[in-house]
């Protein structure tokens, strides 16, 4: 008589869906380290985020490592089940969580080099979603976050934060004179620099932001926009930072 073997209960399957249950941040607690208490405070859900990421991704074949020696392998996105709404609202949203880790989940970048982009014009950064996938705009950071979004996602992640309020001007905030140029400069941005069509909107942008902006135009490190390295580039450097100065106060 042969003795019947116990048979191991397999681990229940979990849809992708019930993966991207994520928590709600809590309100960042006050104290004098109050930075380190709200980056604490997210931890959890950006830590959930990307794990969320990295599971649905599909791992690179042997073509795509191939065809990119050097190491750098675009990321193939997670995407929902055909015909599943839930499921692709609710992968869009844990990316879009990615991007609240960095450009902030109240309206503010968490560092004054990110840039706003709440309330900014949402052509704009529909083509910037696209030149970070593309290459023609050079992001080690948003060129992986930009490919981890799937074509159809493109679209929706820009209306997301375009439909944002942007963040109150400081009651504090210093106003400078025009400098010289500003005349050319918003021919693009419009008046008072709030943006359109034709440009991003700039006035309130972070000072450390927008001198690097002017400065990797200036150099050939950003190539994204013809006009705006001709621009940059015939300005002193005093003078990009006069007129950095002059938009952040806006």
């Amino acid at each position: 008589m042969v003795a019947s073997r116990n048979r191991v209960p397999r681990t229940p399957r979990t849809s992708n869906t019930a993966y991207l249950e994520h928590r709600v941040p809590r309100t960042p607690r006050t104290s004098n380290n109050g930075s380190v208490n709200m980056i604490n405070d997210h931890f959890p859900t950006v830590f959930g985020a990307l794990v969320v990421l990295a599971a649905l991704a599909a791992p690179a074949n042997a073509a795509e490592k191939a065809a990119h020696p050097a190491g750098h392998i675009p990321e193939r996105p997670a995407v929902a089940t055909v015909g599943n709404t839930a499921e692709a609202e609710a992968i869009l949203g844990a990316k879009l969580l990615v991007c609240n880790t960095f450009h902030g989940d109240r309206r503010v970048p968490r560092s004054a080099a990110t840039p706003i982009i709440w309330g900014l014009q949402e052509n704009y950064l529909l083509k910037q979603l696209h030149e970070f996938q593309s290459g023609a705009r050079d992001n080690d950071v948003m060129t992986w976050m930009a490919t981890a979004l799937s074509q159809a996602e493109l679209g929706p992640a820009a209306a997301y934060f375009a439909k944002k309020d942007w963040p109150s001007r400081p009651t504090n905030a210093a106003s400078a004179s025009p400098p010289s140029g500003v005349a050319v400069c918003q021919i693009c941005h419009q008046q008072n620099f709030v943006g359109g069509l034709p440009g991003p909107r700039l006035a309130g942008q972070s000072y450390e932001y927008l001198v690097e902006a002017m400065n990797r135009f200036a150099v050939g490190e950003r190539t994204n926009n013809a006009d705006m390295v001709k621009i940059m580039e015939a300005m002193a450097p005093a003078e990009r930072e006069a007129m950095a100065r002059y938009i952040s106060g806006l």
